[in-house]
């Protein structure tokens, strides 16, 4: 356990197998995002979101076996500094107690292993995201169908309420409009929905229990597919990094001499080599830079819309002009605890929003529903604006 921990030696460690195994997936979310994100604005690229499945296979195909090819490594075990290697498990007995021995004998990869690295890299975890989305679907059919019945069931119980005769002329236009391949894959779907939950579970518990033993150093070997394909995975020496840039460079300048055509043709193949060199060369970073790069800008520029979106606090407005008090209405008394129209102290004591000054409610009641306006100020009112205050000085 100390040397998993430790990880010294050309044994690779528990967590370096780990993220790598984990970067293929944590990239694929991320370009996701990213993609979905670019879609608000680029309605067209909800094309590559419909077809998620099938780009990122693509764009993963291109990069395993451009990374098989030149560094025996699959594309996030390179960014790792880890390299494959072919194991040959020879059994030799012994002895009638001793059941078989293992001889491990080291080799390079060769075409077979490559391709069938690709094949469980790629192919694979393609068919198993479409297994997935088909069971998805298939789950979703059936919650529906438990919740709301089945549609076509309906549509039988409605015809079997009718004659006979058009029952049977309505199922047998069913039968002969679904067409067998309908059929073929709805028999497909059911049964992908039946078997698949089985096919998760049973792949899942062996690549734990492959992972379990490898961190507690009982094999060898991180994943079933590693031990079909009899590979181990072991860090890059510095001899086998120059080794692989000598072979880099050896495979492209064969690439260079096999061209043919004239030399205008040969130029532009030239380039276009170049150029797609250059893009699988920066390819394992460029992409994990490329979307960091974008959750930065996008966080930039949130939080910049967040600033400029925010709401600006004003000061409170100052509060308006006392009311004037007009020529002929009624005088204010110096007491101010007393009424205007009464001159006495104020009982129930009420306000009129449109001045703002305090009378006796029965005073200001009577006053504005004969007159129609503020006794102080003249200014129009109803008793609609009169307002009794339950806390008055």
């Amino acid at each position: 356990m100390l040397f998993q921990v430790g990880g010294q030696g050309s044994r690779p460690t528990f967590f370096e197998m780990s993220a790598a195994q984990q970067l293929p997936s944590s990239l694929r979310a991320a370009l996701t995002y990213s993609i979905g994100v670019l879609a608000l604005r680029r309605p067209f690229l909800h094309k590559v979101l419909d077809y998620e499945d099938e780009f990122f296979a693509a764009l993963m195909l291109i990069l395993e076996t451009h990374s098989l090819r030149t560094t025996d490594a699959s594309f996030a075990e390179s960014l790792y500094g880890l390299r494959r290697r072919g194991v040959n498990i020879q059994m030799k007995k012994e002895d009638l107690q001793m059941e078989a021995g293992n001889r491990i004998q080291n080799s390079g990869l060769r075409k077979r292993q490559k391709l069938l690295s690709v094949v469980f890299l790629v192919v694979l975890p393609y068919l198993k995201s479409k297994l997935h989305s088909i069971y998805n679907k298939e789950r979703e059919a059936a919650l529906q169908a438990s919740l709301w019945g089945n549609v076509n069931e309906r549509f039988d119980e409605i015809d079997n309420l009718g004659d006979a005769g058009s029952s049977f002329a309505s199922t047998s236009g069913l039968d002969t409009d679904l067409s067998v391949r309908t059929r073929f894959r709805k028999r497909m779907h059911k049964i992908v929905a039946t078997c698949y939950p089985w096919l998760h579970a049973g792949s899942e518990g062996l690549a734990f229990a492959y992972q379990l033993l490898y961190l507690l150093d009982a094999t060898g070997f991180y994943s079933p597919g590693l031990h079909a394909l009899k590979l181990q995975v072991c860090r890059a020496t510095g001899q086998e990094l120059m080794d692989t840039s000598s072979r880099i460079t050896k495979i492209r300048s064969n690439e260079r001499d096999r061209l043919r055509g004239p030399p205008w043709l040969k130029a532009v193949q030239g380039v276009l080599l170049t150029c797609a060199y250059s893009v699988l060369d920066y390819a394992q970073t460029g992409l994990i830079a490329a979307v960091f790069g974008f959750k930065m800008m996008e966080w930039w520029y949130q939080s910049a819309e967040e600033r400029m979106s925010a709401p600006t606090v004003y000061p409170p407005p100052p509060p308006p002009p006392p009311p004037k008090v007009a020529k002929e209405g009624i005088p204010l008394p110096t007491d101010r605890t007393l009424c205007a129209l009464c001159s006495q102290k104020r009982a129930n004591p009420s306000a009129i929003t449109v001045s703002g000054f305090v009378f006796c409610y029965a005073c200001i009641f009577k006053y504005v529903s004969q007159y129609n306006r503020c006794p102080v100020t003249l200014v129009p009112a109803t008793v609609d604006q009169i307002r009794r205050l339950f806390h008055d000085l």
